[in-house]
């Protein structure tokens, strides 16, 4: 695996989704994998971009065809991982990071151990209450089942090798440059994408 593979989750409200577009406009080399999801589309997403928009009968033919590296059901949605594309990107030395929950993290490292985990935290509750209050794209219905599943899903922090606290936007986005750029300099990831240098050097 030439490429670096990066697993970013949150609990809803946490931020991800605004750092992971902040770190993409920041480091080109990083590819961004577009997940299928069941999930209708808010307002502004479009068709390949946010997400690949699929009905529940196609997502579960993909799940029967294996097609997915990962997938979980979320707030009552699915969301999955195409394999191949995923696969196909790490073969040819390209860096890609998958937005997703702790649930498909799990299933990611299972494949891939060597994918590398960050988790981001909300400073607090208070301030991530506001934050889900604060999109006015989520009924209050929405918004507490949100709230309950988010301390369930912090207690997963523990299986991830970084954890960011996005407190202040412009130093949470300084952090996950400096994981990104810090593992692409590990011995492993410099031999895989330097591999003729290695062989003349040493």
């Amino acid at each position: 695996m030439a490429g670096n593979l990066y697993v970013v989750a949150a609990p809803s409200g946490g931020g991800k989704t605004t750092l992971v577009r902040l770190l993409l406009e920041n480091e080109p080399e990083v590819q961004l994998s577009i997940s299928y999801t069941t999930r209708d589309p808010r307002p502004g997403e479009q068709e390949g971009r946010e997400y690949h928009f699929v009905d529940s009968a196609e997502f579960r033919a993909m799940i029967d065809r294996h097609d997915f590296l990962e997938w979980a059901e979320v707030h009552g949605n699915f969301y999955g991982t195409s394999k191949k594309w995923i696969a196909d990107r790490l073969a040819a030395g390209a860096d890609v990071l998958l937005e997703i929950d702790w649930q498909g993290a799990q299933q990611v490292r299972a494949l891939f151990p060597a994918a590398i985990g960050v988790f981001i935290l909300p400073p607090s509750m208070d301030e991530l209450t506001r934050r889900l209050t604060g999109r006015g794209t989520d009924s209050s219905e929405v918004i507490s089942r949100r709230l309950a599943a988010a301390q369930a899903e912090m207690r997963h922090v523990g299986e991830f090798d970084y954890v960011i606290i996005n407190d202040q936007l412009a130093q949470a986005l300084d952090d996950l440059r400096a994981v990104v750029r810090a593992s692409r300099l590990s011995l492993v990831a410099q031999r895989a994408r330097h591999a003729a240098l290695f062989a003349r050097l040493i």
